[in-house]
């Protein structure tokens, strides 16, 4: 009977036990929703103004205002609405800006010819080229007697051009009129064609009007050589002029700090402590002497407990020339995240100075993107050592975003503008931390109430 009566109990210790969880579930619960990102977890809070048709807004993260951060991935910066509810939002980094270079360049060109029996066929030719890869001259690789000869298209020598091939523009003999197709080629050793395309060129002529189409759009990547090959070898013409037109390499965007002092650990040593660690692309040293000539080493590292690693080595300048300044004051960075920078300066040049000279350095620019909900104003808040980064993929943010549709959305501004504060080297605890005190006490309670229930059960079945 009484190994009866313990298995009769066992289901009073399950449902003890249940509804214990269940219990310690539902206090959970109500600790994390208190545990929900607030704005007063926030050292800094900048008031936002709001324009376009939403409900997406994108504002650009002004340096001076990342500075206030402190964590150098930003996962400490929030947007909240005037109810003080967190909005949701992705950070992303600005990309290179292309810019047009609408200079044609001119570009030489070699005719390509196969025997009448293969006018279809590719050209196969043998080439002599100059030791930086230009083509000198270009002949068939087989012999071909006169009159045999089919013009089968052209060869462009695009190498001298290091940048993306956008646009190409050609002309030609003025008795072939009508309309001229051909196949665009690209190659980088002349072995290997990828086929970029088709291109048409026009020229019409009507009593004294004419009508020309010359331009034709290439896929701007680059290549070191254009293969045009004419659809009708027969009617081909004979080019007289070749142009490209080139896109320069994209522009970085970037935002610079203000200036920040720095101390002097020996002579000709420079050591500057950055609000923050932050990925650099860039920094300035103001060089306030005129005829200063520095050979410089740069270091960074990403604490003080790190070693120094060599980032940059160059010279830098202030020289006066004809009756003004030329100045070098510049060093790039690979973009690693580093808190403090040291410069190491030659002082057979000179120096920069007993004092240390001011320094401003440069991150990527950086853009956050929010769903606005709720009532407006909205504010930005950014200063918290502990909390969890809470941003999302753009692509998730914004479904279906494209260049073109971010750049329409509404837009986000910085009602004043920010000031940097300094942030401390490490975390400064400041009180207790009762949200994690509370957790700690409700997941004891629970386990000493189901103890306790178990314990009770458990008596009670042994005095059956």
């Amino acid at each position: 009977m009484k190994r009866r009566s313990q298995l009769v109990s066992h289901p009073s210790i399950v449902k003890g036990a249940v509804f214990g969880a269940l219990l310690c579930t539902g206090l959970l619960g109500q600790a994390q929703v208190r545990a929900e990102d607030l704005p007063d977890d926030f050292a800094s809070h900048t008031q936002l103004t709001v324009s376009g048709e939403g409900p997406w807004y994108r504002l650009e993260l002004p340096l001076a205002l990342q500075l206030n951060a402190r964590q150098s991935n930003l996962n400490d910066v929030r947007v909240f609405n005037a109810d003080g509810q967190a909005q949701p939002y992705a950070i992303t980094l600005a990309e290179p800006q292309r810019q047009d270079d609408q200079t044609p360049v001119a570009v030489k060109w070699f005719p390509l010819y196969n025997s009448d029996d293969a006018r279809d066929a590719e050209p196969r030719i043998r080439v002599e080229r100059s030791s930086n890869g230009t083509l000198v001259e270009v002949q068939p690789q087989g012999e071909i007697e006169a009159g045999e000869e089919i013009l089968r298209g052209w060869l462009l020598d695009t190498s001298p051009i290091k940048a993306p091939l956008d646009q190409l523009i050609l002309d030609w003999s003025t008795e072939r009129e009508g309309f001229q197709r051909f196949s665009i080629e690209a190659s980088d050793d002349l072995q290997h064609w990828k086929r970029w395309g088709e291109g048409q060129v026009a020229r019409l002529s009507f009593a004294d009007e004419l009508v020309e189409q010359r331009v034709v759009t290439l896929p701007g990547r680059n290549a070191r050589y254009l293969r045009l090959l004419w659809s009708t070898p027969q009617s081909a013409p004979t080019l007289t002029s070749a142009q490209v037109v080139h896109t320069r390499p994209g522009v970085l965007p970037l935002s610079w700090s203000p200036s920040i002092d720095g101390n002097v650990e020996k002579p000709g040593v420079y050591i500057w402590q950055l609000p923050v660690a932050l990925p650099l692309e860039r920094m300035k040293v103001a060089i306030s002497q005129p005829n200063s000539l520095a050979p410089a080493a740069l270091y960074g590292r990403r604490d003080s407990n790190s070693p120094w690693q060599l980032i940059d080595s160059g010279l830098l300048y202030r020289l006066t020339q004809n009756g003004r300044d030329v100045v070098q004051d510049e060093m790039e960075l690979p973009g690693d995240v580093v808190q403090q920078l040291k410069l190491e300066v030659d002082d057979r040049g000179g120096g920069l100075g007993s004092e240390a000279p001011k320094l401003s350095f440069a991150v990527r620019g950086t853009q956050l993107v929010f769903l606005g909900r709720g009532a407006p104003p909205y504010s930005l808040a950014i200063g918290n050592p502990t909390i969890k980064s809470a941003s999302l993929p753009l692509s998730t943010l914004v479904p279906g975003v494209t260049p073109e549709k971010l750049a329409a959305l509404g837009s986000a501004k910085l009602t004043v503008t920010p000031v940097a504060v300094a942030a401390p080297v490490a975390p400064v605890s400041t009180g207790p931390d009762w949200k994690r005190i509370g957790l700690w006490s409700v997941l004891v309670l629970g386990v000493l109430f189901l103890g306790w229930m178990a314990l009770g059960t458990l008596r009670a079945s042994r005095s059956r």
